[in-house]
C-alpha cells in the first residue's frame, strides 16, 4: 500500500525514473481498487445501463488517470526510454505488447539521463 500512496503523492511528477516493483503494486492496488470501485456501482445502483460500471468507478478512474501516466513515464525513463514512447500503445497489438515487455524489464543499472537508479536510492 505504501507504493500506491508514494506514487499518488507524486501526483503529477513526469520526471525522473521508477522501479518495477513501484509500477505494478500500483497497478495492483488501482486494479483492486476498480474492482471494489465496479461492485459499489452494483451494490448501490449507480452503475450505467448495460455497463459494469457507474459513477464510483468514473470518479475513481478520473483521479488516477494523471498518477498512472506518470508512474508509467517515469518506469519507461527508468528503462532508458522517452515518456514519449507511451504513444506507442496506440498502435493496435503491437505497441501494448512492445509497451508492457519494456514496464517488466529491468531498468538501467546505472544512472542515466532521467536521473540515477531507484534501487540505489532505496
Amino acid at each position: 500500500m505504501s507504493w500506491y500512496i508514494a506514487v499518488l503523492k507524486k501526483y503529477a511528477v513526469f520526471s525522473g525514473r521508477a522501479r518495477r516493483k513501484e509500477y505494478w503494486m500500483f497497478c495492483l492496488f488501482s486494479i483492486l481498487f476498480i474492482i471494489v470501485a465496479m461492485l459499489l456501482d452494483r451494490v448501490l445502483g449507480t452503475s450505467f445501463k448495460g455497463m459494469g460500471y457507474g459513477w464510483i468507478y468514473s470518479i475513481y478512474a478520473l483521479g488516477v488517470l494523471i498518477p498512472s501516466l506518470a508512474v508509467s513515464v517515469r518506469r519507461l525513463h527508468d528503462t532508458g526510454k522517452s515518456g514519449w514512447f507511451i504513444f506507442i500503445n496506440l498502435i493496435p497489438l503491437i505497441g501494448a505488447i512492445w509497451v508492457l515487455i519494456v514496464l517488466c524489464s529491468e531498468g538501467n543499472a546505472a544512472g542515466n539521463k532521467y536521473g540515477m537508479n531507484p534501487k540505489l536510492a532505496a
